[in-house]
């Protein structure tokens, strides 16, 4: 059963908690039912029904008049790996954690789709507005997209090379990228001494890592309860810093 709660926000890579509900669904809401697919559990009749609520929030437009429909394939999202920033051999810059899919209304609301597998198979976990998640893909033209959560940057990784696909990447990296090895430097200089089990973790930061200001971008836990830790660890680190980069959009 899905339950009312407050964005977590932002504990870092490896946090343990949910994320926002901002309303779309009633206190009582029944977790929406698994499926074969990511793209089968994005566009099954109930998650579609939500859709509809969750794009009419805030009077936004009649929940009737909403007519959400998912659009192309899912895609993996992957976020920088702790293991490649501990240094652990054969660790790949990133790991996924979910997919998601690109859902749109009548009105051209955009909203992203998270699915993660379980063992009754694909659930929808999670609905955020705008869909970053599907644009940044696209944009990494095949590449290995991923995102570094805590600068809310977005990259492409293109064989040796990590290059930005983002303003904020662009701040870490410069215009051109940087070498693998060289962006393995940057994130070691900036979390290595936070990962799990460090003196910096076990002073209460979630994960290893500072939790940083509330955001304000809308999100809706639909079946975080109960999915497990995977789940968590796959929802937790987003939360903060897209609701900064909605912010500078404005």
């Amino acid at each position: 059963m899905t339950t009312m709660n407050t964005r977590a926000m932002g504990a870092g890579l490896l946090a343990t908690t949910a994320l926002v509900l901002l309303g779309a669904l009633p206190a009582a809401a029944e977790e929406l039912p698994s499926a074969p697919t990511p793209e089968q559990a994005a566009s099954a009749p109930g998650t579609l029904e939500t859709l509809s609520r969750f794009f009419a929030r805030d009077g936004a437009l009649a929940r009737t008049a909403a007519a959400p429909r998912v659009e192309g394939a899912s895609v993996p999202v992957r976020f920088l790996s702790p293991d490649f920033v501990a240094g652990k051999p054969g660790a790949p810059v990133a790991r996924v954690e979910f997919r998601a899919s690109r859902a749109v209304a009548s009105d051209g609301q955009k909203a992203s789709l998270w699915t993660v597998e379980q063992a009754g198979g694909w659930q929808v976990v999670n609905i955020a507005t705008g869909d970053d998640e599907i644009r940044y893909a696209e944009m990494g033209h095949g590449g290995l997209v991923f995102r570094e959560p805590q600068i809310d940057a977005w990259y492409v990784q293109k064989g040796a090379k990590v290059l930005p696909l983002d303003e904020d990447a662009v701040r870490a990296v410069g215009r051109n990228g940087t070498s693998l090895a060289g962006y393995r430097e940057r994130v070691v200089r900036a979390y290595g001494d936070k990962l799990p089990g460090s003196s910096y973790a076990r002073k209460g930061a979630a994960g290893g890592y500072d939790a940083p200001a509330p955001a304000s971008r809308p999100s809706s836990t639909v079946a975080a309860v109960g999915a497990g830790a995977g789940v968590v660890l796959a929802l937790t680190a987003w939360a903060t810093t897209r609701g900064r980069r909605a912010g500078r959009r404005a």
